[in-house]
């Protein structure tokens, strides 16, 4: 439904995980018995999670960890990691810079160039750790380690931008051919980001495997008040899931949608799914974990930016293991650990065995839904009313 925002101009009505419910089933179902595993591409992965290649959240130790436990943790090769041998003594400067220097800070240490042997030498260690090894790349990047990626043992090549188009235009830069890319690797290319329905269907076309749906969603993103741009998470990945659909139907091949960021409790994970997600990707939930290497620091993928910084490092302490956020047993009352036991609970209220299912659950307009009845909880700041 289009509105009238102003004379004569019309704008669509969107919505984020706070405005929409998942509306229960006639049918219940054992969780045990519900099935939480995805695919992208060729890739199986038990849980539908995956881990931000952020700094903060993912490095080596911390990939291992995670993607033994089912899920997919993705190693930023633009990063500490790729930029210095001994990445712990930069991480820690970060940790311990003053709020009001840790900008320039990051800029400082971001400069340090990237270096493809270390490059190789981080996709070893994950491969001998003997866990699936999932790297992300910038676009302007992508082509000239795309091989050097897949010849390390790199089993996904993620290529991430704040937003990517397969059309770009530039008097300075020659555009990046993802089709091409996409074509002469022989292992699954995600794509991101993007927020509709047309950028999806193009984005698809050059056969990658997964789309990244999400445009400054992130909890340190500043990206929407940057730039002003962005879509709500539950609408942005509906308009992607259509996409995908369309072009299943007209192709036979399925292009995975992962909606990446914006969530921060189980159910906002469960409305993603219902929404038409096949994944979901976040950092916030992750760098948590005792074993995170931000030490519960996070920090915007676009904060070292020299030019124009689109990120902040914000700091949301640790809660416990890798595990206990996944699988639980919770020790928190907001929904910030036992993801999965979140998912199969959700999946067995509304009755649906398995992530395609749940992509067919219906979804309501509830602006109220988290704050109805809560009042003693916003009063005294606990469970749902946490600030």
């Amino acid at each position: 439904m289009a509105y009238f925002i102003g004379h004569d101009r019309e704008s669509r009505r969107a919505y984020g995980f706070d405005e929409v419910a998942i509306v229960p089933g006639n049918t219940t179902i054992d969780p045990e018995d519900v099935d939480t595993s995805t695919a992208i591409g060729k890739i199986k992965l038990k849980i539908p999670f995956l881990a931000s290649a952020m700094d903060g959240v993912v490095d080596v130790r911390f990939a291992a960890q995670f993607n033994k436990l089912g899920g997919l943790a993705v190693l930023n090769l633009e990063g500490v990691q790729t930029r210095y041998k001994n990445p712990e003594e930069v991480l820690k400067k970060i940790v311990n810079a003053p709020q009001e220097q840790a900008t320039s800070i990051l800029q400082k240490i971001y400069k340090e160039p990237v270096k493809d042997e270390l490059i190789v030498q981080r996709i070893k260690e994950l491969k001998k750790a003997g866990v699936l090894a999932a790297v992300s790349t910038i676009p302007q990047n992508a082509g000239r380690i795309a091989e050097l990626v897949q010849d390390a043992g790199a089993d996904i090549f993620v290529i991430q931008g704040t937003v990517l188009t397969v059309k770009y235009e530039s008097k300075r830069l020659q555009s990046v051919d993802l089709k091409k890319i996409c074509s002469k690797l022989k292992i699954p290319v995600i794509l991101g980001n993007c927020v509709n329905y047309k950028t999806a269907l193009e984005l698809m076309d050059t056969g990658c495997s997964g789309i990244l749906v999400g445009i400054g969603p992130g909890s340190a993103c500043t990206t929407r008040g940057v730039l002003g741009i962005g879509v709500p998470q539950v609408t942005a990945t509906v308009d992607c899931a259509a996409a995908r659909d369309y072009y299943y139907k007209r192709t036979g091949r399925y292009v995975s949608i992962i909606t990446d960021g914006g969530m921060i409790t189980g159910g906002d994970t469960c409305k993603s799914f219902v929404a038409g997600a096949d994944a979901v990707m976040f950092g916030n939930a992750f760098v948590r974990a005792k074993e995170a290497p931000g030490k519960g620091h996070h920090w915007g993928m676009a904060m070292p930016h020299f030019f124009l910084p689109r990120g902040t490092r914000i700091f949301v302490g640790t809660t416990g293991s890798i595990e206990e956020i996944l699988f639980g047993p919770a020790r928190t009352d907001d929904g910030t650990q036992n993801f999965v036991g979140a998912l199969r609970t959700c999946m067995g209220s509304i009755g649906v065995r398995n992530i395609k299912e749940m992509q067919l659950a219906e979804l309501i307009i509830a602006p109220g839904i988290k704050t109805e009845g809560k009042l003693f909880q916003q009063a005294q700041h606990t469970g749902m009313g946490k600030r």
